[in-house]
């Protein structure tokens, strides 16, 4: 079985000339004979660029995850998809986040003394009003809570303390067996490939 590592597909530092830094983050997390990618970085170019330079095959991955919605986090989803349309991908269950969640229709206040043309939906909103996204074809499952994805994977839900983001979820992974925590600032784990 190949041995348990991360190989660093997106940073903004490291020690290879020959791959491109940019803001933001994607890596290749290897675990237990599983390819899992972790989010996909700044800029889809340097994404593929990397993913290339470094023999990732981005066609063979068992599933993805993402960390949260920033576009450092997920500008190369599009160059994911591309070439992968069928891998799920794992996103933070967000209200109105970029990954299609949904709300129910009766969120919102109603305002029956309105005319019916100024009320949402003429006054009949429909049961769930789902939200768009850039990706319509992915297959998105929303981590709404701690699971385990496969034995020995969890993706760990949480939500932004940092004053601004609040509102935001985060999706991190743990792996007891290669790492203690590792998350969406990038983890650094000795023997892991990090450029």
């Amino acid at each position: 079985m190949a041995p348990n590592r991360i190989t660093i597909l997106h940073d903004s530092f490291g020690r290879r000339a020959d791959l491109r830094k940019d803001w933001g983050f994607a890596a290749l997390v290897e675990f237990a004979g599983r390819h899992i990618l972790f989010d996909t970085g700044n800029n889809a170019q340097t994404f593929a660029d990397n993913a290339e330079a470094l023999g990732v095959d981005l066609r063979s991955l068992d599933f993805a995850v993402i960390s949260h919605r920033h576009g450092d986090h997920t500008s190369g989803l599009s160059h994911l998809l591309g070439l992968n349309p069928r891998v799920t991908v794992y996103t933070p269950d967000e209200t109105y986040g970029v990954f299609g969640s949904s709300l129910p229709g009766s969120f919102y206040p109603r305002r029956p003394e309105l005319p019916t043309h100024m009320q949402y939906y003429d006054g009949g909103p429909p049961a769930t009003i789902r939200h768009g996204t850039p990706w319509p074809d992915a297959t998105f499952v929303w981590i709404k809570e701690t699971c385990e994805i496969v034995p020995d994977v969890w993706v760990v839900a949480v939500v932004s303390d940092i004053p601004g983001t609040r509102e935001m979820r985060e999706s991190r992974w743990h792996s007891a067996p290669l790492t203690d925590w590792c998350w969406w600032q990038g983890a650094r784990i000795p023997g892991s490939s990090v450029f």
